[in-house]
């Protein structure tokens, strides 16, 4: 361990990094919204909520962050965009209420193209774009019958992936919101990732955490498993963790990825030269 990034006194839900890796946004249960320093691990700016903050996101030229907070203790589920370069007293620069708009909670979130739209995964299952302009949502989607776990773009940020508690990770458009492809497995999918380097998707979940207690590693279905993007064929697994991962992400070149799991542990994976060298022809 380098360092550690001490602040927040509840569970931290969300981080995200800003494109050249010099400061990231945290969203905790703590109903705090933390902006750091990478490099010296100082606390740049703090906002406060009066509720849980679920989802964060830094926005694509990492001037403005996205926030959100649950829809607990009488409060309602709202979600924040807030320019980091603007005095902290500014407050938001905008304040969109979810929940008065007949929508459920937000479980995920993410920037669009040029940084011109948001799009928003619900606890219900449904997609949602949102204008930036208008700060109306523009497109609804109910794409999965379960929770939206986490929501994820490709490397040019055309395409993006969900992945959810009914057990399917599904591609689609970006920018229309067009179900591309679906990937199924039979426990529920809490991460997808897609490669830069290959036409595959990476996902990642099992059985439920609260059932882990009462199952083996082997029908748990705690693995990483690969999928084809275009073909949404399962060709590989791989194994490692004792509880269902929570989070995948890849690394920009494409050769390795890390996992994070129920069991407490980051696990790092690099690809050998077999994978890296394989390719189907189509």
């Amino acid at each position: 361990r380098l360092g550690s990034y001490n602040g927040h006194n509840g569970s931290v839900w969300t981080i995200d990094v800003n494109w050249d890796t010099t400061a990231f946004v945290s969203a905790s249960a703590d109903s705090t919204v933390r902006l750091w320093d990478v490099q010296t691990g100082r606390e740049r700016n703090i906002f406060k909520l009066e509720a849980p903050s679920r989802c964060c996101a830094f926005s694509y030229d990492g001037n403005r962050i996205l926030y959100t907070n649950d829809d607990v203790m009488g409060k309602p589920c709202e979600m924040y965009v807030v320019d980091i370069r603007a005095r902290p007293s500014e407050g938001a620069s905008a304040r969109i209420n979810i929940t008065q708009k007949q929508l459920r909670k937000v479980t995920s979130s993410l920037w669009g193209t040029l940084d011109e739209f948001i799009v928003t995964g619900h606890d219900n299952g449904e997609l949602v774009q949102w204008d930036l302009k208008s700060m109306d949502e523009v497109r609804r989607e109910k794409p999965h019958g379960g929770q939206i776990m986490d929501l994820q773009t490709n490397k040019d940020m055309s395409f993006l992936i969900s992945s959810s508690k009914d057990n399917t990770a599904k591609l689609f458009d970006i920018e229309t919101l067009d179900h591309l492809k679906t990937y199924v497995t039979e426990r529920p999918i809490n991460s997808a990732a897609i490669s830069p380097l290959k036409d595959h998707v990476i996902l990642g979940g099992g059985q439920e955490a609260i059932e882990v207690t009462q199952t083996s590693v082997q029908t748990g279905k705690f693995e990483a498993r690969f999928f084809h993007l275009i073909f949404e064929e399962e060709f590989a697994r791989v194994k490692g963790h004792f509880g269902p991962i929570n989070t995948i992400a890849i690394h920009p070149d494409g050769k390795s990825y890390a996992s994070g799991g129920e069991d407490g542990l980051v696990r790092v994976h690099h690809f050998d030269s077999d994978y890296l060298d394989y390719d189907i022809a189509y």
